[in-house]
């Protein structure tokens, strides 16, 4: 499967599918692909899709995601919703979760490398494809922590939004990344488009 197959996605240049940008800021778009440094150590790569004020163009991209290797345009199963409090919240099907996250972002991200490629199918029930951006840090112990705390992430206390890994199509490749969920959505509008725009 790749993101032009599913009928959610009428016209996928629309979209942005097919580009990607490297990060820092400045560097011009290239192909889609899911690439590190040849210096980078898989065991550092780390990689998170983000569908709300972390993504391009929205208030926390610069703070939390400035040090990013590269974001690319990528989509997940699950269920988009406004909340009243102005952000985003996601559901994902517990059936698709690949693991949970932990205190420890090293070990977080060699997770994410045993994981290999996931299968990318449609779920059972009413989810749609959620359009984001897959972000790959190269420091998860420098990275992770900051956008844990932002999303109010306490692996193994009462936690705001949990961190699990899912699979994410980027391009036509199936990767595993981690991305923050609610497990119980309240006082939110669900977001039929698959998109969060700031209101």
């Amino acid at each position: 499967m790749n993101i032009g197959d599913t009928a959610k996605l009428t016209n996928p240049q629309d979209s942005g599918f097919g580009r990607t940008e490297s990060a820092p800021a400045g560097r011009g778009p290239g192909t889609a692909r899911v690439s590190t440094n040849p210096g980078d150590s898989p065991e550092t790569i780390l990689r998170l899709f983000v569908y709300g004020t972390l993504k391009r163009g929205y208030w926390n991209h610069q703070r939390f995601c400035a040090q990013a290797r590269s974001i690319e345009p990528a989509v997940v199963w699950g269920r988009l919703y406004h909340l009243h409090a102005g952000f985003p919240a996601l559901e994902v099907p517990e059936g698709l979760i690949l693991a949970r996250g932990s205190a420890d972002p090293l070990a977080d991200a060699r997770r994410q490398q045993e994981i290999g490629t996931p299968r990318f199918g449609r779920p059972t029930g009413d989810w749609e494809l959620i359009h984001g951006e897959l972000v790959t840090f190269t420091d998860p112990q420098r990275d992770l922590p900051p956008i844990d705390r932002l999303e109010g992430f306490r692996p193994g206390g009462h936690s705001m939004y949990k961190r699990v890994m899912v699979a994410v199509l980027c391009g036509r490749t199936s990767i595993p990344a981690w991305i923050y969920w609610m497990p119980r959505v309240e006082n939110g509008t669900r977001l039929d488009s698959g998109v969060w725009h700031r209101a």
